[in-house]
């Protein structure tokens, strides 16, 4: 381990408010892009988890977003209202409840599928640079969530 700088007590000099300010400014971004498809930024979030493997229990959804099962609950019974996902009880567990994506939610990927290049362009970035900055970030959540273990 690195010894640690003296940072001083200053908003501008916290990695903590980087990381918060880059942040909304990322969903600030993302918002008039998704409301063009009814989708709020963690719903959209959901979405690329259900896009990448279908039919998730809320728990297993819950771990790869980093949130717990509570907060995903009201997410997928609006993303169910909105007809994109369909809530199933598990026959063999009740306790577990499985998301399915509808033929709407899986047409929905084809209407949102150049969002991610918008993206790149609005950071202003090469996308090197800014694939780096992501593994760097991806590196950075790793550490922190280790030493929140410990």
């Amino acid at each position: 381990m690195t010894s640690s700088p003296q940072i001083p007590l200053e908003l501008d000099a916290q990695l903590c408010f980087a990381l918060y300010s880059t942040s909304l400014a990322m969903t600030k971004t993302y918002k008039p892009m998704l409301d063009k498809v009814g989708l709020t930024y963690p719903q959209y979030l959901t979405m690329l988890v259900l896009w990448e493997r279908d039919a998730l229990t809320v728990k297993q959804m819950a771990e790869r977003l980093n949130l717990d099962s509570a907060t995903m609950t009201p997410l997928l019974k609006r993303l169910e209202a909105q007809g994109f996902v369909q809530r199933v009880r598990s026959k063999e567990d009740e306790r577990q409840v499985h998301i399915n994506l509808t033929d709407a939610g899986r047409a929905l990927k084809k209407s949102i599928r150049g969002i991610p290049a918008e993206i790149f362009c609005a950071a202003g970035s090469d996308a090197e640079r800014l694939l780096k900055l992501r593994d760097e970030l991806v590196q950075l959540r790793a550490s922190l969530m280790e030493h929140n273990e410990t």
